[in-house]
């Protein structure tokens, strides 16, 4: 027959020429090995074991031969990207599936790693939001051996700043996880900001283009679908100045900056819109309200009289001097007006007599000034530790009379003590018994653990000290529900049912009647002691509500929480003035200065943030406590030293006014010892933070810290400066 071939030992096989004849024959294989190689009959042509590129190579000058062209072109494409085996060969990092994140993100830190040390730790910030996005989208393309190897390859970079995120992210296996874990969906949703200078960004995205089919597309893709780059110039920014980045390149940053994370925000503003510029900032007003007419003119009647009985000391002025110097200095300040301050009661004979103690306190107290020679300002601290509590003491507080202490057990009561030990008053039983005298007192009534405890604002008073003394206690507990206590009767009055999960924390407003709150609802409430409903809500966090506190004219509130923020409203109306962020970890403690000027904030990671209220930026932060949490802030009478405890066990004095080294980067030393006092500029090595064993611990300790005061074992729950300049402090021995 014409037009076709016949092969010895193989079989036949003809295909038609383009006219239709059939005029030439391709060979067959007999067999396919198991490498791929072919097995061709040896009764002719070709024998033995042929690779695929021969074997592509035979094809392609047959289809020649034929002038299949447009075939034949097809495969010389398809069959210049394969490897020996016949399997394609990727000449781009994203043809490559779910291993294109790993090896961009490789090339990536690599990158940053070996860039310039004064860029580097800008650089540094975009490989968190990188390697988030990187797993949540191999997550979601359902790559899950690829996801699981890429978060366990890259994780340990981010341990210390992302502990308690790593750990959230760990549990991310599936799609559905994507948006069904509270963390995954906030990233997964929002655009998450970065600010670079602007020479650092073009170095970047010129190192990204150049290495396009790398990697460096996959990056690209990223920060522009998912990341918000706000880019600066170094001669208009201070942050970004040359010698700030040289400061920064000397240590190993650690922390975020403050316009940075979900969502991405003007600085220190509520304001998400990073269009909106500077104008964004709510003006605030920060004043301490004064008194009106009438009280004021009771309050002065009283202070002369007690000039006249107690005539001031030489050099000491009178308790009327005092009292005019201060009201003229917060006529000076920009205050509040009556209409923006949430509504008052009238003023009392209660008021007027703790407003004269306030007056006579101020004067006597013990003034801490700023340095002097280099040495920070004496600090008394007075400690009351509790024994064999089992670890089972959640919270304390001080009353503002300072004779009484109370601690909330997670045993679902409170107990509260005399401080100096002396029999607590006993209300009249109804079966006319006398009770036998206490120190102690129990209330009984939450069915949960006890999470906060506030006494009621008062001040000690020998003339008046019925009258001002402290007569309430709120505690709020994990039944969800917050108690008012009566501490004549040592009875629960009113409960106050609203929140959706337990009440983290509870506190009295500065002049009391209104009271707050914060809990795993993610909410924040204000309440007051005349209605069983709360008044307003404050809602706005992504996740638990963990410390709340006032502002000292009762105008604004603060909120912390665990997604590592912490936001100012207006008491009256809810409104959101500012957001703060920058912290490493969830929010442990809040207080606002006696000036009202500045916000104190701490963390689980141990470091201490002070906010300026008015510019709404970082002022400085400041380090020397362990890991685990700073429990407690408080500030001196003069708003220049703060003093903070925690479960590190210590007592920490801190100098407000003096800048600290590398924007609280701080030196490494061994810190602690048992019954030791440690100066700020002082080294101790090979003791721990809370005594017993000796062994090396590593603490960073920035050079504002003054002094500080370890225990023995006992975790420090509560610290609280009183008006006179002593600290008390309070924690529970555990051995």
């Amino acid at each position: 027959m014409s037009g076709q071939a016949t092969h010895s030992g193989g079989h036949q096989g003809t295909r038609p020429t383009t006219n239709g004849s059939n005029s030439g024959a391709l060979p067959v294989p007999q067999q396919r090995a198991s490498d791929g190689s072919i097995n061709v009959g040896n009764g002719g042509q070709v024998t033995g074991v042929m690779s695929q590129p021969h074997l592509n190579g035979i094809v392609l000058e047959y289809l020649s031969k034929k002038g299949y062209n447009r075939t034949e072109a097809m495969l010389r494409m398809e069959s210049a990207n394969q490897d020996v085996d016949g399997r394609p060969i990727h000449t781009r990092v994203e043809e490559s599936g779910g291993l294109k994140y790993a090896k961009a993100f490789d090339l990536f830190k690599n990158w940053v790693e070996g860039n310039l040390e004064i860029y580097k730790p800008d650089l540094r910030r975009l490989l968190w939001p990188v390697f988030v996005y990187s797993f949540l989208d191999l997550v979601s393309d359902f790559y899950p051996r690829e996801a699981k190897s890429f978060f366990s390859n890259f994780r340990d970079s981010f341990a210390n700043e992302h502990q308690s995120d790593l750990r959230t992210f760990q549990a991310v296996a599936l799609p559905e996880h994507v948006t069904t874990n509270e963390l995954s969906r906030i990233y997964h949703s929002q655009r998450y900001r970065v600010t670079l200078s602007q020479t650092a960004f073009y170095n970047l995205i010129q190192f990204l283009e150049s290495k396009e089919t790398e990697g460096g597309a996959v990056v690209i893709g990223i920060i522009q679908t998912r990341l918000n780059v706000v880019t600066v110039d170094r001669t208009g920014d201070d942050q970004f100045s040359l010698v700030r980045l040289l400061e920064r390149a000397r240590h190993i940053e650690e922390f975020p900056a403050e316009d940075e994370g979900i969502p991405g925000h003007n600085p220190g503003s509520a304001n998400i819109d990073r269009n909106a510029g500077t104008t964004v900032l709510t003006k605030l007003k920060l004043g301490q309200v004064t008194l009106d007419s009438e009280a004021r003119q009771d309050v002065l009647a009283d202070l002369e009289e007690e000039d006249k009985w107690n005539p001031p000391a030489a050099g000491q002025p009178s308790l009327v001097d005092t009292f005019e110097q201060r009201i003229k200095r917060e006529e000076s300040e920009e205050v509040p007006g009556r209409t923006e301050l949430p509504p008052r009661p009238p003023p009392l004979a209660r008021d007027v007599a703790m407003e004269v103690q306030k007056v006579k306190e101020n004067r006597d107290r013990f003034q801490i000034s700023g340095r002097t020679g280099g040495v920070g300002p004496g600090v008394s601290v007075t400690m009351f530790t509790f024994h064999n509590t089992n670890d089972s003491i959640t919270c304390l507080d001080f009353s503002k009379d300072y004779l009484l202490i109370a601690a909330g057990t997670d045993m679902h009561y409170i107990r509260v003590w005399s401080i100096d030990g002396s029999p607590l008053p006993v209300p009249p039983q109804l079966d006319g018994q006398e009770s036998r005298p206490s120190a102690s007192h129990r209330l009984i009534g939450h069915s949960g653990p006890v999470y906060a405890v506030s006494f009621a604002p008062a001040t000690a008073s020998s003339v008046h000290q019925n009258l001002t003394k402290c007569k309430h206690l709120l505690s709020s507990s994990a039944d969800r529900s917050v108690r008012l206590w009566s501490l004549d009767a040592w009875a629960c009055l009113v409960v106050y049912r609203g929140h959706d999960g337990p009440v983290w924390d509870v506190t009295w407003a500065p002049h009391g009647h209104y009271f707050l709150t914060g809990s795993y609802d993610r909410t924040a409430r204000l309440w007051s002691t005349d209605r069983v409903d709360y008044l307003r809500l404050f809602v706005g966090h992504d996740r638990d509500v963990d410390h709340v506190c006032f502002h000292p004219n009762d105008t604004y509130i603060f909120t912390g929480s665990s997604d590592k923020m912490v936001r100012m409203w207006l008491t009256s109306n809810g409104y959101p003035v500012r957001m703060f962020t920058g912290h490493a970890g969830s929010i442990t403690a809040l207080t606002c200065s006696p000036d009202g000027k500045i916000l104190a904030s701490a963390d689980d990671s141990g470091t201490i943030i002070l906010w300026d209220l008015t510019a709404g930026k970082l002022l400085k932060r400041m380090r020397g406590h362990g890991k685990g949490g700073i429990w407690s802030l408080t500030w001196s009478v003069e708003s220049t030293v703060v003093v903070s405890g925690g479960a590190d066990g210590t007592v920490r004095v801190w100098d407000v006014q003096l800048a600290n080294d590398a924007g609280g980067q701080g030196k490494v030393i061994g810190e602690g010892g048992a019954g030791q006092k440690i100066d700020g500029t002082t080294q101790v090595s090979n003791v721990s933070g809370a005594g017993g064993k000796k062994k090396t611990k590593e603490v960073v300790v920035t050079s504002d810290q003054i002094s500080a005061f370890p225990t023995k074992k006992s975790s420090v729950y509560k610290v609280m400066f009183t008006q006179q300049n002593l600290v008390l402090a309070g924690g529970a021995y555990l051995p």
